[in-house]
């Protein structure tokens, strides 16, 4: 499959003057990173779009996060890209530092319908 679609964010391609576009595989990680990293209500547009999981990053890591954070992935991807992807599995690990506590690390593990291909993506929610 050789198929392309517009990058994320938009812009015009200097050299073609042109939407610049990716690969499709590029551009469905670009999608599930959208979902996942906007917060509901940030579009006008679309109120009800996005993940929420900013908000996460905040509360105290226990085994009740990691399930939390699991199920908002799980039921957003699956609600927002369900014609697109399957997802697999989703694992959560927190990579809290002295400096800056409040980081996750969300792993996506997911088949990509149309071409029938896993995929693998990691997303640092800070």
């Amino acid at each position: 499959m050789n198929r392309h679609d517009y990058a994320f964010p938009f812009r015009i391609d200097p050299a073609s003057r042109q939407a610049a576009q990716t690969p499709y595989t590029t551009h469905v990680d670009q999608m599930i990173r959208q979902v996942l990293l906007t917060s509901p209500g940030e579009r006008a547009d679309l109120p009800e779009f996005g993940c929420g999981l900013r908000q996460l990053i905040f509360a105290p890591h226990s085994s009740a996060l990691d399930a939390a954070t699991n199920l908002i992935v799980l039921q957003s991807l699956n609600r927002w890209l369900a014609g697109i992807i399957q997802v697999q599995s989703v694992n959560v690990a927190p990579l809290g530092q002295l400096d800056d506590p409040a980081k996750l690390q969300v792993e996506i593990q997911y088949l990509l319908l149309a071409t029938q291909t896993s995929n693998q993506l990691q997303i640092l929610v800070s």
